[in-house]
């Protein structure tokens, strides 16, 4: 185990640079808003702020005021940031990043939580600085290679705290392990995927929710099936071209979250064009969704936090009300520690006071 610092070249902020004021930038007719995806002219601001006005060395003072780390689990580097309690007895928490995201998602909120809880947050294989690749890496063999790094750790009992894969991975670790006493899920989706809910029996919030679902199975589900059934030639795009990874990444901010902050999101892309894992983690998607087995029941005590931008509907997840934490807020989206750090820290901390014993 090594520490680890981020630490880009110039010469690839340069490159950067020069790559996004060559874009060339496509033809779209007028009058579309989001319908037929991004506007050119949004992305083009965008992009003009990400060459000239974003910091990103600012953002890398803030990715090392935490102390990080990578070791080597099952032949694959795993970098994490591990920052202790000031409690010896604190309950370790880790917290698992989904897609479009990275561990940087946890910025605003690692310093609060670890007043409670040794706070570890890891790259998955493939995206961020868990790089390079080793083999093929999904849900489940991401699940074990958590748990080892716990156990490497020297944690023998933890909490995770996930959404979107990671909650995927949350739950295979549980399913490995009783060392995870509990799991606190983040925007809960109401699945199945494949074809639309049942709107009958819905109204308010819920109605709400369940016809943004429909919406997403309708309209928003081409990256995933792209991802999950060719991630070799959307990866050409991410690799080599920062519009295009802009394009791809900003799409899904835009629709999942309440509000954009634009230095998070390109915080976010910024990680996946230095470390060249948008075409990785779209390889991560391809092995987790042609897996077998990989989304089952969770074998831990688990709680949920659903935000106002998420699907999540309790009638149909929880209909019996078994779940013994489900809050719901009319805030926050899809990466609630980047847009509602408040709330999200607040729940975490309830959830799992009642399991740190």
């Amino acid at each position: 185990m090594d520490t680890f610092r981020v630490e880009i070249p110039e010469t690839d902020l340069a490159d950067l640079r020069q790559r996004l004021l060559a874009t060339r930038w496509p033809a779209q007719g007028a009058g579309e808003g989001w319908r037929r995806g991004v506007p050119v002219a949004e992305l083009q601001s965008l992009a003009r702020y990400w060459a000239d006005g974003f910091d990103w060395r600012a953002v890398e003072a803030r990715l090392n005021a935490f102390p990080q780390f990578v070791t080597e689990i099952d032949g694959q580097r795993i970098h994490f940031v591990h920052v202790r309690s000031e409690r010896p007895d604190a309950l370790p928490l880790l917290l698992i990043h989904g897609w479009p995201s990275t561990f940087a998602e946890y910025l605003d909120v690692i310093a609060e939580l670890s007043r409670d809880h040794h706070v570890v947050v890891p790259s998955i294989p493939g995206f961020g600085f868990s790089v390079p690749v080793a083999g093929a890496w999904d849900v489940s063999r991401t699940a074990s290679a958590f748990v080892t790094l716990m156990d490497q750790l020297g944690y023998a009992r933890y909490g995770v705290q996930a959404g979107d894969v990671g909650a995927g991975i949350a739950g295979a670790m549980s399913r490995l392990t009783p060392a995870v006493a509990a799991l606190h899920i983040n925007g809960p989706s109401s699945h199945p995927f494949g074809g639309p809910l049942p709107l009958d029996g819905l109204s308010g919030t819920e109605l709400a929710r369940a016809e943004r679902f429909n919406d997403l199975v309708a309209t928003g589900l081409g990256y995933l099936q792209l991802m999950s059934t060719k991630p070799w030639t959307i990866g050409f795009s991410l690799a080599d071209s920062p519009a295009g990874l802009l394009a791809w990444i900003y799409e899904k901010f835009q629709a999942w979250c309440s509000t954009v902050d634009r230095d998070a999101l390109l915080t976010a892309v910024s990680i996946y064009w230095f470390t060249g894992t948008g075409a990785t983690s779209a390889e991560f998607i391809y092995e987790s969704m042609n897996a077998p087995g990989t989304w089952g029941a969770a074998a831990a005590p688990t709680g949920f936090a659903t935000f106002a931008a998420d699907t999540g509907i309790r009638t149909l997840l929880d209909p019996a009300h078994e779940v013994e934490h489900w809050t719901e807020y009319d805030r926050g989206g899809h990466f609630p520690a980047i847009e509602v750090p408040d709330l999200y820290v607040a729940d975490v901390l309830k959830f799992f006071s009642a399991h740190s014993g």
